[in-house]
C-alpha cells in the first residue's frame, strides 16, 4: 500500500527550518544543523580569459568566492590556491591569489617548456580541503607548444572501453525493483552508439539498454538472487568484440530509494524495503549544508511514497538521504531543479563589424530575472579571437554553481541541462545525477558524539604558513615549542606560534606577497636541536578525473603555424612593460606599531662600535658585560625599573638571540634603531622590551645567521598585474608599424554594476591587426547570490 503525502509550507529556504519532530528525527536534524554551523559551505569559480593557450603565454583569471545556502558572495577565506595539473595530475604551476571582499584576480604564466596537451586548472581554499578534492573547482584547458612539431609523443590509451553501473540509491537488493544507471567511457566514437544487455547466471536476458547523451543511460532491474550474479554485455560498432562487465553485487536485504520527476510541479519519492528491515525510516533533504526537509516515513507492506512540491525544494542540486532511526545512512539520491533566481546579463557592442585598430564600445547591463531591478553585481569580461582551435564555449558561473559543482568528473555542455526542452532532457538529467553525483559528507563525522575539529582551518586574514618541528635525527614531533617566522626586509614583519602535539606550527601572515625569503627558528635558550621543515600549502589530494585526451589534428596544421607565427611576432615586438604589476601600498608600520623611542643614526655622530652607540645615545638600553659576554637590559619606562632578561633583538625583522653577535654588528650599516621600552606581548610570546635594528637595504647586510636556522624562499600571494591593451586614438598610433597580433583583445576582472539608474556600463577597447570573429564573454555574481553569464560576437574585417 502506497502512502501519498503532499508536503507544503515548510519554509525550505530558511536556515534551520525543518519539521520539528520528537525523538530520532529531532536528533537527526539537531546534529546535522550543528555540523552545518561548524562547517560552512564554500565554493570557488574561476573565470579564465579563454580556453586555449600557447606555451609561454599568460592566462588571466578572476576568482569568485561563494557559499552558504544561497551561494552568495562569502568572505570566509582570503586566499585561493590555483594549480595547473598535467595529464598525470602532477602540478606544473602553483600560485596563491589574494581574495578581497570575496573576489580575487591573478595570472598564470605558462612555462614555455610545457608540452602540448590538455591540462586541468583547479582552485580551492584551505577550508575546502576539509571536503576533499571533489569539491575543488576544475576546468580543462588546452595548451599548444608550437616551438616543436608535435609538442609531445602521445601515449596510446591502454585503458580501453569501460562501463560503470550505479544503482539508484546506492544498492541493488533482492526482490526490489531498481533503476540502474550506467556510464560508458573510453569508447571509439560517440558513446550513444553503444547497446547492451544484462544476463542472469543462467544466461537469460533480464534487461536491455542503450546509451543516450554522453554515453550515459539507465534501465530497470528486479534482482531475484543475491550476490554478484548479473553480467552486462556491451557492444559498439567500432569495438572488435563485446565488452563484458559484472553488475554491482546484490544484497539479500535492504532498502531502495527512487526519486522521480512526476510533473511540472511535483517530485515523487518512493522507498521500498525487504520485510525484515525496520519499517520506519528518516528522510533528510539537504542542499549546501542546509537542511531543507526532515520527514519520518512509515512503510506499509514494505513501501512508502512521498510527493513534494518543486517550489519548496532548493534551487540547483538537492540531496535526498535516507536514515534508520539510529541515524545510519541507507540511501542517497540527487535531484536537480533549474535555478529560478538568475542574474540576467546583456553585452552589446556598438557595431557588428569593425576594421583593424578601431574602437569598440561594449554596453553591459545586469538585471533580475523579471527585469524590474538592477542588482549590484561584480562582473569579469574577456574578449578573444575565435578560430578552429578554441571554438568551444567556456564554462559559466551560473551553470557551475547551479549544477556541475555538485557532480564528479567533467560534464559535457552543462548548458544543455539548463536550456534544452523535451522529454529527453529529464532522462538525460537523471542519467547525469545518478552516474556523477557524489555525497560530500562522512556521516560518521556528522553524528559523532563530540565533533572533531576541522583538519583545515579557514584563512580569513591571510595565508597560514605551516611548518613541522621534529626532534633532531628523528621523525618524532616536537610539541609546545615557541617558533618564530620572519621576512627580512625594510618592513619589519615577525610572527610567532607554538607547535601542537603533532609538532605542527602555524603562522598567520597577511602581508606576505611575491616570493620572499622567510626565516624560521626557535629560541636556542629553549631548544637548540629541533629540525624545522616548511610545509607546502597546496593540497596533496586529487580528484579521480583526468583531462580529456589530446591529439594534434592534421587539418589544423595551418592554424598551428599561424598561431606560432603570431605569438613569436607578438613576443618580439610587444613592449616588455605591457604586463606591469599593480602598484602595491603595503603598510610600512612595523608589527610593533609606534616604538617608544626611535633613532635615525645618521643624525648622530657615527661610531664604529655598536656598544658605543648604545652607551652614548640610546638611554633606554643598558649594556652589561658578564663572563659569558654581552647582555642588554631595557629600561621599563612604565614601572621605572630595568628588565632582568635580554630584550627581543631584531635585525631587519629577524630575531637574533646571541647578544655577542649583536654587539659585533657594524653600526655604520644600521640606518635606524627602535626601542620598545615596556613589556611587549606578541602572540604567544612576551618580550622584556624590544630592540629593532634596520639596515639601509633591509637584507641583513651579510649577517651570518645560526646554521640551524631554516632559510627558504616561500611562494606567497601573487602580486597582481595590470592587463595591457593598446589604444589607437591618433592617426600616428593607427599608422604605427608595430604589429598587433593579440589573441586576447580585452580583459577586465573588476567590473561593477550599480543600482543608480539601471543604464549599465560602457567598456572601451581597440581591435588589433588580426581579422576574424571575436567572442565577448561576461560572467558575474550579484550580491544576492544570483549568478549569470552571457556572450556575443563581432567581426573584424581585414585591411583592404
Amino acid at each position: 500500500m502506497l502512502v501519498g503525502l503532499l508536503v507544503a509550507g515548510l519554509g525550505l529556504l530558511l536556515p534551520g527550518r525543518v519539521a520539528a519532530q520528537p525523538g530520532p528525527l529531532q536528533g537527526l536534524t539537531r546534529q546535522f544543523s550543528q555540523y552545518a554551523r561548524l562547517h560552512p559551505y564554500e565554493r570557488l569559480f574561476l573565470h579564465l580569459d579563454r580556453p586555449l593557450y600557447l606555451s609561454g603565454e599568460t592566462a588571466w583569471f578572476t576568482v569568485y568566492a561563494v557559499g552558504g545556502p544561497s551561494l552568495g558572495p562569502l568572505a570566509l577565506s582570503s586566499v585561493a590556491y590555483v594549480e595547473v595539473l598535467d595529464a598525470g595530475q602532477q602540478p606544473v604551476l602553483q600560485t596563491q591569489v589574494a581574495l578581497t571582499n570575496t573576489r580575487g584576480q591573478g595570472t598564470l604564466t605558462l612555462p614555455a617548456s610545457l608540452a602540448s596537451g590538455n591540462y586541468t586548472v583547479r582552485a580551492y581554499t584551505r577550508w575546502m580541503q576539509n571536503e576533499g578534492p571533489e569539491a575543488y573547482f576544475h576546468q580543462s584547458i588546452t595548451l599548444l607548444n608550437t616551438s616543436v612539431a608535435s609538442g609531445r609523443p602521445l601515449a596510446q590509451d591502454s585503458t580501453g572501453p569501460n562501463v560503470q553501473f550505479f544503482p539508484e540509491g546506492g544498492t541493488l537488493v533482492r526482490g526490489l525493483r531498481s533503476r540502474v544507471a550506467f556510464q560508458l567511457t573510453g569508447l571509439p566514437g560517440p558513446g550513444s552508439s553503444a547497446q547492451g544487455q544484462v544476463l542472469d547466471e543462467q544466461g537469460t536476458t533480464v534487461a536491455t539498454f542503450s546509451a543516450r547523451r554522453g554515453g550515459m543511460g539507465s534501465f530497470l532491474l528486479t534482482p531475484t538472487t543475491a550476490g554478484n550474479r548479473y553480467t552486462a554485455i556491451l557492444s559498439h560498432p567500432r569495438l572488435p568484440r563485446p565488452v563484458v562487465r559484472r553488475l554491482p553485487s546484490v544484497a539479500e536485504n535492504g532498502y531502495v530509494l527512487r526519486v522521480a520527476d512526476s510533473g511540472p510541479a511535483q517530485v515523487t519519492l518512493t522507498v521500498q524495503a525487504t520485510p525484515d528491515q525496520d519499517q520506519t525510516v528518516l528522510l533528510l533533504v539537504h542542499a549546501r549544508h542546509q537542511a531543507a526537509l526532515a520527514q519520518p516515513l512509515r512503510l506499509t507492506s514494505g513501501s512508502a511514497t512521498l510527493t513534494l512540491a518543486k517550489s519548496q525544494l532548493p534551487e540547483g542540486v538537492s540531496h535526498f538521504t535516507l536514515f534508520t532511526t539510529a541515524h545510519q545512512p541507507l540511501c542517497d539520491r540527487l535531484f536537480f531543479q533549474r535555478p529560478r533566481q538568475r542574474l540576467a546579463l546583456d553585452a552589446r557592442p556598438d557595431k557588428s563589424g569593425y576594421t583593424p585598430r578601431e574602437k569598440v564600445r561594449l554596453q553591459l547591463t545586469a538585471s533580475s530575472p523579471t527585469g524590474t531591478t538592477t542588482p549590484p553585481a561584480a562582473l569579469s569580461v574577456a574578449v578573444y579571437r575565435l578560430d578552429s582551435l578554441n571554438a568551444d564555449a567556456p564554462p559559466t558561473i551560473d551553470h557551475y554553481l547551479g549544477l556541475t559543482s555538485e557532480l564528479r568528473g567533467t560534464v559535457d555542455n552543462p548548458a544543455y541541462y539548463f536550456t534544452a526542452t523535451g522529454p529527453e532532457v529529464a532522462e538525460a538529467t537523471e542519467d547525469l545525477l545518478l552516474t556523477q553525483g557524489w555525497s560530500r559528507f562522512g556521516w560518521d563525522a556528522v553524528f559523532a558524539p563530540a565533533p572533531a575539529p576541522p583538519a583545515f582551518l579557514p584563512e580569513p586574514y591571510g595565508p597560514v604558513v605551516r611548518a613541522k618541528l621534529t626532534r633532531a635525527g628523528t621523525d618524532q614531533p616536537y610539541p609546545d615549542l615557541l617558533t618564530y617566522l620572519s621576512v627580512p626586509g625594510r618592513l619589519v614583519r615577525l610572527y610567532n606560534a607554538r607547535s601542537n602535539a603533532a609538532g605542527i606550527v602555524q603562522f598567520e601572515t597577511p602581508d606576505v606577497f611575491g616570493s620572499p625569503t622567510v626565516v624560521l627558528q626557535t629560541d636556542p635558550r629553549q631548544d637548540s636541536t629541533c629540525q624545522i621543515t616548511l610545509l607546502s600549502p597546496f593540497s596533496a589530494r586529487f580528484a579521480p578525473l583526468a583531462a580529456p585526451p589530446f591529439a594534434l589534428v592534421p587539418r589544423f596544421e595551418q592554424a598551428y603555424a599561424r598561431r606560432h607565427l603570431q605569438t613569436r611576432v607578438q613576443a618580439l615586438y610587444a613592449n616588455r612593460q605591457q604586463l606591469p604589476y599593480l602598484a602595491a601600498t603595503p603598510d610600512s608600520t612595523p608589527f610593533y606599531g609606534r616604538p617608544g623611542e626611535s633613532y635615525l643614526l645618521d643624525r648622530y655622530t657615527r661610531f664604529k662600535v655598536l656598544e658605543e652607540v648604545l652607551r652614548e645615545y640610546v638611554q633606554e638600553v643598558a649594556v652589561r658585560i658578564r663572563p659569558d659576554g654581552f647582555h642588554l637590559k631595557v629600561v621599563d619606562k612604565l614601572n621605572s625599573t630595568v628588565f632582568t632578561e635580554n630584550p627581543m633583538v631584531l635585525l631587519d625583522g629577524v630575531p637574533v638571540f646571541n647578544m655577542n653577535k649583536v654587539m659585533a654588528l657594524n653600526p655604520l650599516k644600521i640606518r635606524r634603531l627602535d626601542v620598545i621600552d615596556s613589556r611587549y606581548v606578541h602572540g604567544g610570546a612576551t618580550y622584556s622590551g624590544l630592540v629593532s635594528l634596520s639596515t639601509y637595504e633591509g637584507n641583513l647586510e651579510g649577517f651570518a645567521l645560526d646554521p640551524r636556522v631554516l632559510i627558504q624562499e616561500y611562494e606567497g600571494r601573487q602580486q597582481q598585474r595590470e592587463f595591457y591593451s593598446p589604444r589607437y586614438e591618433t592617426p600616428q598610433q593607427k599608422q604605427s608599424r608595430r604589429p598587433d597580433f593579440r589573441e586576447l583583445l580585452y580583459w577586465n576582472p573588476q567590473v561593477t554594476t550599480t543600482t543608480a539608474d539601471g543604464a549599465g556600463q560602457t567598456l572601451e577597447f581597440y581591435t588589433g591587426d588580426q581579422p576574424g570573429r571575436y567572442r565577448v564573454v561576461v560572467q558575474g555574481l550579484a550580491a544576492t547570490g544570483a549568478a549569470g553569464s552571457t556572450s556575443c560576437t563581432f567581426e573584424v574585417a581585414p585591411n583592404l
